[in-house]
């Protein structure tokens, strides 16, 4: 054996052996994970929390913690979230997941913890670009931009001209992303799409959305579809569609979707939902960080992407499947 080779070995024993090592010693304390995400009572973030709690039973398994913070509300969403992001960092973390939702407000609060060398994850909302200007391990969830893509080539492939894109978080990185890539999407087959901002303190409040999709619709009669950025708003939206009595000509659709939702599409009131998948955003995020913090293990693929996908009248079975185990 020549003596290269020989160095190479020996180089490669060594490397091993440190790995393991540190491992080892990770593996005593387990990982003190901190997720960042959204109310407690929201549909959405309850599933994103199943998906980070059912991988935290492995994290427990190693000795290890997740914890869950969000807030109250989302009238201050940007500020109360760097506000959390802090209040992670505080408690002397093993890693932090987060969703990058008001860059101009959360930013500076993400760097603090990479700042720290907490390992980050940028989950749901920012993308690969937050999170490789974060300087995060990696981004897991959806390219919302792209999701609206998709559903504004689905409104138009059925026929939709002028789509109305329901906003109650305007101002959101990820929200305005998605309408605007309903807008882009429909425009390919000659329609259109407006957004309708609302301010963020009509989020949850079912009647003031569907008095204000109500209006809207009323005022413009070209309106052949509506879109919401969540599915408690398409509930919403698909009251105001009623008392607007436009159910025969307006297309309702949304990102995100809950049990009642999917009946709409399995009935045929509804006509679409753009699915990202929240139960494999909490899931993936929490195991990537427990991995690499016991075991220093990584990923090449990055993002990690958990949608867009389509859920339409043709596949709706097997999704409610899902939502009826709490996972989609």
């Amino acid at each position: 054996m020549n003596r290269t080779r020989r160095i190479a070995i020996i180089l490669t024993i060594a490397t091993t052996m440190a790995f393991s090592a540190t491992a080892v010693l990770a593996q005593s304390h387990g990982a003190k994970i901190f997720v960042i995400g959204g109310k407690p009572d929201d549909p959405f973030w309850s599933k994103v929390k199943k998906g980070a709690d059912d991988a935290g039973l492995v994290a427990q398994g190693n000795g290890g913690s997740v914890t869950w913070l969000g807030p109250q509300n989302y009238d201050n969403l940007g500020p109360d979230a760097a506000k959390l992001i802090r209040t992670a960092l505080s408690q002397h973390p093993d890693a932090i997941v987060g969703p990058d939702w008001v860059p101009e407000a959360m930013d500076d609060a993400f760097k603090e913890v990479v700042t720290a060398k907490v390992p980050l994850i940028i989950y749901n909302s920012g993308g690969m670009d937050a999170a490789k200007r974060l300087g995060a391990l990696n981004f897991v969830g959806n390219e919302e931009y792209t999701a609206g893509l998709g559903g504004g080539a689905y409104f138009g492939s059925h026929g939709a001209k002028n789509v109305l894109c329901v906003n109650t978080l305007p101002g959101a990185t990820n929200t305005e992303a998605r309408c605007k890539g309903i807008a882009d999407g429909i425009a390919k087959s000659g329609g259109k799409s407006n957004q309708l901002p609302l301010p963020s303190s009509s989020f949850g409040n079912p009647t003031a959305v569907a008095q204000a999709i109500k209006a809207a619709l009323l005022k413009d009669t070209t309106i052949d579809g509506a879109v919401t950025i969540s599915a408690g708003d398409a509930n919403s939206a698909a009251n105001a569609i009623g008392q607007a009595g436009v159910g025969d000509k307006v297309q309702l659709a949304s990102f995100d979707m809950d049990e009642t939702g999917l009946d709409r599409i399995k009935d045929g009131s509804q006509l679409f939902a753009i699915d990202q998948q929240p139960y494999l955003q909490g899931y993936l995020a929490v195991s990537l960080l427990n991995g690499f913090v016991n075991y220093g293990l990584d990923l090449p693929t990055k993002p990690i992407l958990t949608g867009p996908g389509i859920v339409s009248k043709e596949n709706v079975d097997t999704t409610i499947a899902g939502a009826q185990a709490g996972a989609r």
